[in-house]
């Protein structure tokens, strides 16, 4: 720690650390990951589903799509609790943090039994409405609290070179759990829709089995026993806004992982919106739309990972980032003669190749954020960058309905959203261009 502040202490317990896929701590966190994403994506886009059309009184014609209030009430928490919740994972052993937040889950899920089991009585009234917007608060916190440590404990618990390439797997595989969830969540509420409290039922059962396999990760010390609290750790921490401005090139990740993940919940919104109300098909062919997505950032962040050869590398980066823009900017060409131009399969299609690239955009940016900060302080940058990630989420939940109501008045289709998507990528093309440097996540010099 001599000289350069950026440079990094020796990780924690990655010295005990075998080879990747032969490690049963890293198989435990995937594991686990995987199984908190699917359920996360399961309950979540049922409720999305059920959101998109809620009536305005009982017995009533007319609707209202409020996909937004879901999306506000599972971001906020991220805003209020992630700073937070990098003090504990600093704090306190990140295992330990992550096995709470497991047990908490089994809780959460249980109240969305009963939930589930008032919709299958009494439908959609504005009151469940309610009751479910505050379970989403209540899961949005849990996860605000699960995210630092389930990413900041990646450096402590593998080998440096190996950190690519399990970013790599663990995206794959938390994409494959939301191309699961996201499309059962279709399938279930299409054929339990009289007795949603079986899926209530499935969830908590996902959440428990994800708590065993939290036991498997390898235990550590924490980074910092003796951190005091501050009440800036519940915002962003004074001596992380001083690395922040002295390290431009890492703020700049941050701010351009802030713009895309408020591009991604828009997209969420806008691909639900355009099966049910544009194209017309069924819950479980709209979940296949947002699905596909995910297959594709599956492929993309396996390519990524490959690709990246053990560094950051900002061509793959900057690929994705231009595929995604073509991508967004092709969903929203309206049908003039037919629902939409490209149509349903057309649609699916362009939605897999976006995923790709967005794979290609999302894992290099992930890396960087991970390796460049000094191992005492990454899970307060992770929470920081969960933090305005998920202001941009939150954000993006008053432009979609902003951008809904003025595409209403101007009779405009409902994927004219892809398009305020599309421009707001473009900003991250135009303003954000990092430079790949194999020994830029090491040597931590300033930008």
């Amino acid at each position: 720690m001599d000289g350069n502040p950026y440079e990094p202490p020796q990780p924690i317990v990655a010295s005990q650390a075998s080879r990747l896929f032969s490690d049963q701590a890293f198989w435990g966190l995937s594991a686990t990951q995987f199984l908190g994403a699917f359920n996360d994506n399961l309950f979540k886009q049922t409720i999305l589903l059920m959101f998109v059309a809620v009536p305005l009184a009982q017995g009533s014609s007319k609707s209202v799509d409020l996909q937004w209030l879901g999306t506000f009430c599972f971001s906020l928490p991220f805003i209020l609790f992630s700073g937070y919740g990098g003090f504990l994972s600093d704090r306190h052993p990140k295992r330990s943090v992550i096995v709470s937040c497991k047990i908490a889950e089994i809780v959460i899920m249980g109240i969305g039994v009963g939930l589930f089991a008032y919709y299958s009585k009494a439908g959609l009234p504005l009151l469940l409405v309610g009751l479910i917007s505050g379970t989403l608060l209540v899961m949005g916190a849990q996860r605000a609290f699960f995210g630092p440590g389930k990413y900041g404990i990646l450096p402590e618990m593998l080998r440096e070179r190996d950190i690519p390439q399990a970013n790599g797997f663990l995206l794959m595989t938390t994409f494959l759990a939301i191309i699961l969830g996201s499309a059962l969540a279709g399938l279930l509420l299409t054929h339990f829709e009289h007795s949603l409290w079986i899926v209530g039922l499935a969830c908590v059962g996902i959440a428990i089995t994800g708590t065993a396999t939290s036991f498997l990760i390898r235990r550590g010390p924490a980074a910092q026993p003796h951190l005091p609290f501050e009440w800036s750790a519940t915002t962003i921490p004074v001596d992380i806004r001083q690395l922040l401005r002295r390290d431009r090139s890492l703020l700049a990740a941050i701010a351009a992982g802030t713009v895309f993940w408020m591009t991604a919940a828009m997209v969420q919104m806008s691909v639900n919106a355009l099966g049910k109300l544009q194209l017309q098909v069924s819950d479980w062919r709209t979940s296949i739309l947002v699905a596909s997505i995910s297959a594709g950032i599956a492929v993309g962040s396996l390519v990524a990972g490959i690709a990246s050869g053990g560094k950051f590398n900002a061509r793959i980066l900057k690929l994705g980032c231009y595929g995604l823009i073509a991508c967004l900017a092709m969903l929203s060409l309206p049908g003039w003669n037919r629902s939409h131009l490209l149509g349903y399969t057309g649609s699916l299609l362009t939605l897999i190749a976006m995923g790709v690239f967005t794979g290609m955009f999302a894992l290099p940016l992930q890396v960087y954020v991970q390796t460049r900060p000094p191992a005492d302080c990454k899970g307060r940058m992770i929470a920081t960058q969960n933090l305005l990630n998920w202001v941009g989420i939150t954000m993006s939940a008053a432009l979609y309905f902003a951008a809904g109501t003025l595409f209403a008045v101007l009779q405009w289709p409902p994927c004219a959203t892809f398009a305020v998507s599309a421009a707001m990528m473009s900003g991250v093309a135009l303003f954000y261009r990092p430079q790949s440097d194999g020994h830029e996540c090491h040597e931590r010099n300033d930008a």
